[in-house]
């Protein structure tokens, strides 16, 4: 269970254009990630203010890096986004479903968009 300063860092890292481009990228990618060379390409930022991005990203809990030879893929740590969204829903709305009882059933909830 994520507690609240887990939950804060989690935020904190997600309340920056650029780090929320990131995470949003890696969540579509899926589990084979991305080398972190197309991710600065696909957003738009130099490759060490992208190293600053991923760096905060992953101390909070929302991305995972490997290596592969030289290159470093990163992807998205699903359980941590689970575990945020968990903890959103049930500290936000407090056990009552009348608040949020109904926002997993959107049916475009987890459904990937198409580009604009």
């Amino acid at each position: 269970m994520l507690l609240l300063p887990d939950a804060v860092e989690a935020l904190s890292a997600l309340a920056h254009g650029h780090r929320l481009a990131v995470f949003r990228l890696l969540v579509r990618a899926g589990g084979d990630g991305l080398p972190a060379g197309e991710i600065a390409r696909d957003v738009g930022v130099l490759p060490n203010t992208l190293s600053t991005h991923l760096t905060i990203l992953g101390h909070a809990g929302l991305i995972h890096s490997r290596r592969e030879g030289r290159s470093v893929i990163y992807s998205a740590n699903y359980e941590g986004m689970r575990d945020l969204l968990g903890f959103l829903v049930a500290d936000c709305c407090a056990g009552r479903p009348e608040i949020c009882g109904s926002l997993m059933e959107q049916p475009d909830c987890c459904e990937p968009r198409a580009k604009a």
